[in-house]
């Protein structure tokens, strides 16, 4: 089954895309493409590629060809490296990216018709309490960090998530020289979705902010409070009604904040990246973490929770893609593309097709 390192997030997209198009039909309720930052996800998720394409050929082809060159050059370029082999893995990591999350965004929005009046808010309030010693989390954050700029520190942090997660995607799945490694790293991100939407059924909750928003009045208006209010908006038209254009998005066990980043850190670990930007992407976990709880998006058990479901989702990944027990090593002195390209050959995955080791990565 490994032998093609997308089979399994193939058969785990058409398995949640079953389910989103069954549960769809069985509620009568539509499907509906969920708009991100830069317009609806088929629209944006290709742009990023295309623009990792140009990224990794404009300036090979001007290094080597000059101005002169220059179109023959990026010819040349895309005969010698690009084949077919590798855009139809580049296609297939971004169809199964796709065709999880927003199955996973149907799902999440059919969560108050499917568990109607079930939320377990008040259990996970004081749950916070108990392991706060008696004192709600958010509030010891707002008094250690302040109301000020911290606030508008975490919400960039937190909001920006929703573009960082599909940029590194295009990266490894454009610049990757190893191709199992696209593979692994679409499939631990799919799987996120997956988990995700499993505890949002197990345990539906909406979250501090909106169960208990007395404790955030205090916060300057940010980009997080922003969202929150839109969200607030999109869930009281879906509940209004359910076949009508908005999209029901409140949901807080698991943080799927927490996994997605949790997972790319995990990711970053194993493949050996650059230092600088392991480093970063802990660092940014951390303030993430900050901001789900700062804000009222999560409770601590969320947290955890999205924790394991990130660890999970990346070990499985790497069992399906052959890359189980694989550590990479450091290659020091390249650039973002080259280092993500840059895997020794004795380090290649054993997977039989997994890997191109004769394309070269700009």
């Amino acid at each position: 089954m490994r032998r093609w390192p997308y089979t399994f997030a193939v058969v785990v997209s058409v398995a949640i895309g079953t389910t989103a198009i069954v549960s769809a039909r069985i509620l009568d309720l539509p499907i509906r493409d969920p708009d991100g930052f830069l317009g609806p996800s088929y629209v944006r998720l290709p742009l990023i590629v295309l623009l990792f394409f140009a990224a990794g050929i404009i300036p090979t082809a001007l290094k080597r060809y000059g101005i002169r060159g220059f179109f023959g050059g990026v010819v040349r370029i895309v005969d010698e490296e690009w084949t077919w082999k590798r855009l139809s893995y580049i296609l297939v990591g971004l169809s199964a990216f796709y065709a999880c999350y927003v199955s996973y965004r149907n799902l999440k929005s059919y969560l108050p018709v499917v568990r109607e009046g079930v939320l377990f808010d008040h259990r996970m309030l004081q749950l916070d309490h108990f392991l706060m010693f008696g004192h709600n989390p958010a509030t010891v954050l707002h008094n250690l960090l302040g109301t000020g700029a911290a606030a508008h520190i975490l919400a960039f942090v937190y909001v920006s998530y929703l573009m960082l997660i599909p940029l590194t995607l295009g990266a490894f799945l454009v610049w990757g020289r190893d191709l199992s490694l696209g593979a692994w790293y679409a499939t631990a991100l799919s799987l996120n979705w997956v988990l995700g939407t499993i505890s949002y059924y197990m345990l539906p909750t909406l979250g501090p902010a909106f169960a208990q928003p007395q404790s955030f009045l205090e916060l300057p208006d940010t980009s997080a409070s922003s969202l929150q209010r839109a969200l607030f908006r999109a869930g009281a038209g879906f509940k209004e009604d359910p076949t009508g254009n908005q999209i029901y998005g409140i949901a807080g066990f698991a943080s799927l904040h927490v996994s997605v980043v949790l997972a790319a850190c995990l990711f970053f670990a194993r493949v050996g990246l650059n230092g600088i930007i392991r480093w970063s992407a802990w660092i940014y976990l951390v303030l993430v973490v900050l901001a789900t709880i700062y804000f009222g998006w999560h409770y601590i058990a969320d947290d955890i929770a999205g924790a394991a479901i990130g660890w999970i989702s990346v070990s499985l990944g790497a069992w399906a893609t052959g890359n189980r027990g694989r550590r990479r090593r450091h290659v020091k002195g390249n650039s973002p593309a080259e280092e993500i390209g840059a895997i020794p050959d004795e380090v290649q995955p054993a997977a039989a097709g997994a890997s191109e080791t004769g394309s070269r990565t700009a």
